[in-house]
């Protein structure tokens, strides 16, 4: 529980009629609505996450948010990320998420910061508040922000997301456990699928950013039970909720400074591992891509292999490919349906942006089968060729 000084807080007219609701509610009453008038929270992130639990933060009167963000708003983000509007589509994200909040409740002060949340940063952005939300949808800045906010003796409020799936938890907070008792130790990259390879439902961000502003507006009433200890997770598809207890690790190492976070996740290591790969392999533009179908060579000397999974195929589509998805080549059953399809041609791979396709030339190179890699998949054919099929 935070102890503001309430003294010199106090509710006007406008906050009475404002936050009736509020003030009915004996766990919030008139001292609990001086609490969040009294309270700062730093968001990091105004993604999926970030945007509804700043839109509910802001509602419930909390003082004081910070943003930290240096993204712009692109069309694809408002499928989930409703404190964005389209009008707001090339704009910086803190703008608009500042924009909106004071529109709910203009006397919010905001505080913006649009930059990344770095190792050389973190500790001075979350100093001043009493807690950190962390909206954030990479393992570095997860290991970050939890670092920061041990040494800075805060709460972290944590929630995660991917398809119909979440979890949502508080770290370091009353003696509980923070981060890296639940992961000791990063996932090797690549492992866990960005939402942009995976896929997110739009709904499931709202479910459980609203988790996260629950947690922290409890921690700032000092009421009911929060979910420190706890990691609760959520199946949208069946509609469930469970639990697991979580226990701080007395073996885990003493967190006494910031480090390279992207270091310690492999994300150098596998970039350079990635970059070998790429120079093993040969690679063709989508330019390229377009000289070879205007020339009739695929069908005829090129097969062009798709892949992707089958509803990105629904999606959009270059014209002249055969979808033979990564999965199937990876338990081995569609390397045969690949050299059924070559028949002495040369092969040209492609999916999404180029990595799973890379993944699959490395799978089939094993296999004795030579191929090419379209450089940026079909994001590259939409943007450099064909702007009528759809980027997604």
């Amino acid at each position: 529980m935070l102890n503001p000084n309430l003294d010199q807080i106090q509710l006007t007219q406008d906050d009475v009629s404002r936050y009736s609701r509020h003030l009915i509610l004996p766990e919030v009453g008139v001292e609990g609505q001086k609490r969040l008038k009294a309270a700062s929270i730093l968001c990091v992130g105004t993604g999926g996450l970030g945007s509804p639990l700043l839109v509910y933060l802001a509602a419930a009167g909390v003082g004081r948010l910070g943003i930290v963000d240096f993204d712009i708003v692109d069309s694809s983000n408002l499928q989930r990320q409703i404190i964005h509007g389209t009008s707001w589509v090339g704009k910086p994200k803190i703008e608009s998420a500042k924009n909106r909040i004071l529109e709910i409740n203009p006397h919010c002060q905001v505080d913006l910061y649009e930059t990344s949340f770095r190792s050389d940063n973190a500790l001075d952005i979350a100093q001043p508040y009493d807690i950190v939300i962390d909206g954030t949808d990479n393992f570095p800045t997860r290991y970050l922000v939890n670092d920061a906010c041990v040494m800075l003796g805060k709460p972290n409020v944590y929630g995660s997301i991917f398809r119909f799936e979440g979890q949502a938890t508080v770290f370091n907070y009353e003696g509980g456990p923070n981060y890296r008792d639940l992961y000791p130790e990063p996932p090797p990259p690549g492992l866990v699928p960005s939402c942009a390879e995976g896929g997110v439902l739009g709904v499931l961000c709202g479910i459980i950013g609203t988790i996260q502003a629950t947690e922290a507006i409890k921690i700032i009433l000092g009421t009911g039970t929060t979910l420190s200890g706890r990691l609760l997770l959520y199946n949208a598809l069946e509609m469930k909720f469970r639990e697991l207890k979580l226990r701080p690790n007395p073996e885990r190492p003493v967190i006494d400074k910031l480090i390279d976070y992207e270091e310690f996740c492999g994300i150098p290591q596998a970039k350079a591992a990635e970059e070998q790969e790429r120079k093993n392999v040969q690679e063709i533009s989508a330019t390229e891509l377009k000289q070879l179908l205007d020339r009739g060579a695929i069908g005829t000397e090129y097969v062009l292999l798709d892949v992707r999974n089958p509803n990105e195929v629904e999606i959009a589509k270059i014209p002249g490919s055969v979808l033979v998805p990564l999965p199937d080549l990876e338990n081995g059953s569609g390397v045969e349906k690949v050299k059924e399809l070559l028949n002495g041609h040369k092969l040209i791979a492609h999916c999404k942006m180029g990595g799973r396709s890379a993944k699959a030339l490395a799978i089939l190179k094993d296999a004795g089968i030579e191929g090419t890699n379209l450089t940026g998949g079909i994001t590259a054919w939409s943007r450099d060729v064909d702007p009528s099929v759809p980027e997604y």
